[in-house]
């Protein structure tokens, strides 16, 4: 089903109902027509339309300042077969690796250009991070995006570069030569660092996460505040957990 396009806008009706979805982050949890139709660049008329619809598909629900995401969506993530077994078997080595280095750790996968964080372990007296579980973030921003883009295809990295490299913080890696240094010194070492790259005063030692075929899957990382965390002390508990975690999963030696 097929509608009018315009320069730059989604298509179809359900690219449309997607981008109503998409438009939810952490930032905007709860939205009204007017907001949804200033970030989606659709009508107000087609988002009412479309709320209306994904409202009562259980997709939407109201609130008391618009809508959000509904139940629904979650219990479809729940049944996402590739993501669940992973972090099935990433927890044992997760929970290990926060008792070893005292610290939050994180599993992630790379969707595009963006990694999505499967599972969040957090210490008791962890401070506030960015990230967050099903948050994303740009993958040449973060350990774990750049840990998995390291053993990727590079078509993968090329993606990255071609969609613009955002600058998070006065660290992010901005220059496509620069990145790709990092990214063979990381295929050479095995462990990938986020040096206050995604949010002033994080840091984070990751390892790549690689599944039956060889290929990359996810990654493992340690994850703290810059005065606290020393990152290269963490990086072979990181490093020994991922591939326990690769392993399991049935990775070649």
């Amino acid at each position: 089903m097929r509608s009018a396009q315009w320069d730059g806008g989604p298509v179809s009706v359900l690219e449309r109902a997607v981008s109503v979805l998409s438009a939810f982050d952490a930032e905007h949890p709860e939205m009204g027509i007017s907001e949804l139709a200033r970030r989606t660049g659709l009508a107000k008329s087609t988002v009412h339309r479309l709320v209306g619809d994904l409202v009562r598909l259980g997709l939407l629900e109201q609130s008391a300042n618009g809508v959000r995401l509904g139940i629904r969506l979650f219990e479809f993530g729940q049944l996402a077969p590739r993501h669940r077994t992973l972090k099935e078997a990433a927890l044992p080595f997760m929970e290990d690796l926060r008792e070893a280095t005292q610290s939050n750790v994180h599993l992630a996968v790379l969707e595009g250009i963006e990694v999505v964080y499967l599972e969040i372990l957090r210490v008791r007296d962890s401070q506030p991070l960015p990230s967050r579980v099903g948050g994303r973030m740009p993958a040449h921003a973060t350990g774990v995006g750049k840990a998995i883009m390291a053993f990727s295809p590079p078509e993968v990295v090329k993606a990255r570069v071609d969609a613009g490299l955002e600058r998070r913080t006065a660290y992010t890696v901005i220059m496509p030569g620069a990145l790709h240094r990092e990214l063979l010194t990381i295929h050479e070492t095995g462990v990938s660092f986020d040096r206050q790259e995604s949010a002033m005063g994080v840091v984070c030692a990751a390892a790549p996460v690689f599944g039956p075929d060889g290929a990359v899957q996810a990654a493992l990382s340690v994850t703290g505040r810059a005065e606290r965390l020393d990152v290269e002390r963490m990086a072979p508990a990181v490093r020994t957990a991922a591939l326990a975690l690769s392993r399991v999963l049935g990775a070649p030696r």
